[in-house]
């Protein structure tokens, strides 16, 4: 039970460091992995193919908590560590989360056909978590239930996902007409490994008993059900297992990119895209762990003391653990499930303004268009999770500095806070192309006070036509 007051908060502030959002790559034309977020974006018209270097191309780490921030916990303050977390045990709901995304592309491919559609394709590994803070739960770990003769605790609040597993992708990309660029991208998921526990219910409530009681308190848990579903584990699990489930060897699905560009005017255009429109069959090394049932302790004589005495171990929680095992089961299935996959939304506006020459009189950056220097936009992004989406709005500002050398910048609210500011740049010497995107760079003073950190870079090598 020490374990279920203080795992959520010290799990999340230890994946802080690291959401799914990639609001500077989004649009960021001179970016060629700016089309996994936006299948539908607009290519420069010059560009025949490019080619991600292996395994550098891409790199992503992305996370955070809503609620708290590892400087709340351990920075420096004449207040007792005890009291800061009771004081955020409390602040929180149990709507708040931590979350954590990485992605690695592995390889990474396109190139413009004879009929003017630009494919692409590629793999890349991704790992994705969320947690709910089960607020319930960590104060009834926490304090103990003397002050809370009546209150129901919701078994509800528990509610997490983790996933790792290899993305297969291959996309097309075509200008239609002089306003629309519309695009879309099959996927194929091979998971790695996989768990889940969602949609759960049930309460623990201490009452006072009657007089046929073998003590003056009742311990109920209340029609409780509680699922966890796991795929891609077993006792003898290997680094082989591993490799072979990331090369279509795993549980496999299917899903879709879609996304379009429309050009209202010469300057103002419409964008927006569905991610991860798709779901996962798990059929292999499949284990789901239920309980339910409800069940009322009588025989444990005193009340559950807190666990911030600092104690040590307390044989009340340990009984009770016991008795509700022998009584409230737990059954093992060996049953398939689907599970989908969190779908991501994005939409934007933006307004171009200047004139980009690269030097000459001319529109040789943008063949058959006038590159525009400047311009500025909003960007909406939303992501599904388990107890509903998580949403966020952009301001940004791009810039093309020089012929080798683009700039954005952002401002985006979403549940971590209303002060991320983000910068990202891409570089362009002659066919190599590096690109860097960082998230909370005004927290990078001291990276302990930001909820949420997001880092993004790769490596291309882009071949325009002469």
């Amino acid at each position: 039970m020490k374990v279920l007051s203080l795992f959520t908060i010290a799990f999340g502030l230890s994946v802080a460091a690291m959401a799914q959002n990639k609001q500077i790559l989004y649009g960021f034309e001179e970016v060629p992995q700016a089309l996994l977020v936006n299948p539908g974006g607009k290519i420069n018209t010059g560009q025949k193919m490019h080619f991600g270097i292996p395994f550098l191309s891409q790199l992503h780490v992305n996370g955070g908590s809503s609620g708290v921030s590892v400087y709340d916990i351990f920075g420096e303050s004449s207040t007792d560590i005890n009291d800061r977390i009771e004081q955020k045990i409390f602040e929180m709901t149990e709507r708040d989360f931590f979350t954590a995304t990485q992605q690695l592309e592995i390889f990474s491919f396109g190139w413009r056909s004879q009929k003017d559609i630009y494919f692409s394709g590629g793999v890349y590994q991704e790992f994705d978590f969320i947690t709910y803070f089960p607020r319930d739960l960590a104060i009834l770990a926490w304090e103990g239930n003397a002050n809370y003769i009546g209150y129901e605790f919701d078994l509800g609040q528990v509610s997490a996902t983790a996933d790792v597993l290899t993305v297969y992708h291959f996309g097309a990309n075509k200008k239609i007409g002089k306003k629309w660029t519309v695009g879309a991208r099959a996927k194929i998921y091979s998971s790695i490994l996989s768990a889940r526990s969602t949609n759960n219910r049930g309460t623990f409530v201490t009452n006072i008993g009657d007089a046929n009681s073998e003590n003056i308190y009742e311990h109920t848990v209340q029609d409780a059900e509680v699922t966890v579903n796991t795929s891609g584990f077993s006792d003898n699990l290997s680094a082989g297992d591993l490799v072979g489930r990331a090369f279509l060897g795993g549980n496999l699905g299917v899903g879709v990119d879609l996304g379009a560009t429309y050009d209202v005017t010469d300057q103002i255009e419409v964008s927006a895209s569905v991610l991860d429109l798709g779901a996962i069959f798990h059929t292999k090394n499949v284990e789901t762990h239920r309980a339910s049932g409800t069940y009322t302790l009588d025989g444990i004589e005193l009340i559950f003391p807190p666990l911030s005495t600092g104690d040590g171990t307390i044989p009340y929680y340990e009984d009770l653990e016991d008795e509700i095992e022998r009584e409230i089961p737990i059954d093992t299935l060996t049953g398939s499930y689907t599970q989908l996959r969190p779908t991501k939304v994005n939409a934007g506006v933006k307004y171009s303004f200047g004139a980009f020459t690269g030097g000459e009189e001319c529109d040789c950056l943008n063949k058959g268009g006038l590159e525009r220097a400047q311009s500025v936009g909003l960007q909406y992004y939303s992501i599904f999770r388990p107890k509903g989406p998580q949403m966020a709005g952009t301001l940004f500002y791009h810039r093309r500095l020089f012929e080798f050398l683009s700039a954005k910048a952002t401002y985006t609210v979403d549940s971590y806070s209303f002060t991320n500011v983000g910068l990202g740049i891409s570089t362009h010497f002659g066919k190599f192309n590096f690109y860097v995107a960082a998230d909370n760079i005004l927290r990078y003073g001291n990276i302990a006070k930001a909820k949420s950190v997001s880092l993004q870079l790769g490596f291309n090598i882009k071949f325009d036509e002469e």
